[in-house]
C-alpha cells in the first residue's frame, strides 16, 4: 500500500522540486551578480530550506542533533557518510552559519538548475573521479579557500553514496589534502541516517515517511598522527549509522 501512495505522491513532489530549482536559478544569478557573495549565500540558504519543505510532501521528517558549540571564526571540515542527495540540503541549512562548501562530482556542475549554479559559483569544487590529478588540485583549492575565509568544507570520504545506508570504507586522500591545506580547521564528524530510504525503490517512486537524522559528533583538533585521527573519525561516523538495509 505504501508503494501505491508513493507512486501518487512522487510526481507531486517532483513538480514542486523542479519548480524550486527553476525559480531559484535566476534568484541566485541576480543575488550573486548584482549584490555579491553574502546575498548569494542568503538565497542559497532559502533555496535549501525550500527543498527541505518540499520533501515533506513525501512524509519526510528531519532531526538535527548538535550538542556542541561550534565556532564560526575558524575553518571547519565536515566529514560525513553519504546515503543520498537528500542529506545535502539539511546539512547546508542547519550548518548555514558556517558557509558549507561541498566536494562534488563534476557531473553535478551542469544541467541542474540552481544546484549546478551554486556548485560552480558558490565556493564548492567539482572533481573528476576518473582524473586523480584534477581531483587533488580542486580539493587542495577548497582547503586553501576555507583556511583563508574561515568557512566549511563538506566531504563524503566514502566516495559514492551507500544505496543501502550501510557505511562504506573511507577513501582518505581527499580528506588528507583538506587537512594539509587547512591546518587550523576543526574536524567535525557527522552521521546521517535514513536518507537512503528516500530512494528505497530506486529513482522512482520516492520512499515515503523517511525519518532522516543528522548527528554531529564531538569536533576534533588536527593533531597527532593523521592516519590515526582519520581512522578515529571513520569509526565515529560509522558507529553513528544505525539504520541500513542488511
Amino acid at each position: 500500500m505504501g508503494k501505491i501512495f508513493a507512486y501518487i505522491l512522487t510526481p507531486i513532489f517532483a513538480l514542486f522540486f523542479m519548480l524550486i530549482l527553476l525559480v531559484f536559478q535566476p534568484i541566485q544569478w541576480v543575488c550573486l551578480n548584482l549584490f555579491g557573495y553574502n546575498a548569494h549565500v542568503k538565497s542559497v540558504n532559502l533555496f535549501n530550506l525550500c527543498l527541505i519543505r518540499c520533501t515533506h510532501i513525501l512524509g519526510t521528517t528531519y532531526k538535527f542533533n548538535n550538542p556542541y558549540k561550534i565556532p564560526t571564526n575558524r575553518p571547519l571540515i565536515l566529514v560525513s557518510n553519504h546515503q543520498s542527495m537528500y542529506e545535502i540540503s539539511p546539512i547546508s541549512w542547519w550548518m548555514r552559519k558556517h558557509h558549507p562548501k561541498f566536494v562534488s562530482k563534476k557531473e553535478l556542475g551542469k544541467g541542474i538548475p540552481s544546484v549546478s549554479f551554486n556548485l560552480k559559483h558558490g565556493g564548492s569544487v567539482l572533481i573528476d573521479r576518473n582524473d586523480g590529478k584534477q581531483a587533488i588540485k580542486e580539493i587542495a583549492k577548497l582547503g586553501s579557500y576555507i583556511e583563508k575565509h574561515n568557512r566549511c568544507a563538506v566531504i563524503f570520504p566514502e566516495g559514492t553514496r551507500s544505496r543501502t545506508g550501510h557505511p562504506k570504507p573511507f577513501q582518505t586522500i581527499g580528506l588528507k589534502i583538506l587537512i594539509k591545506k587547512a591546518p587550523s580547521a576543526l574536524l567535525v564528524p557527522i552521521s546521517v541516517n535514513n536518507s537512503w530510504k528516500m530512494l528505497r525503490y530506486g529513482k522512482f517512486p520516492n520512499g515515503l515517511g523517511s525519518r532522516i537524522t543528522i548527528d554531529v559528533h564531538k569536533p576534533l583538533e588536527i593533531e597527532g598522527d593523521i592516519d590515526e585521527l582519520i581512522a578515529q573519525i571513520e569509526q565515529t561516523v560509522a558507529q553513528g549509522v544505525h539504520s541500513f538495509k542488511a
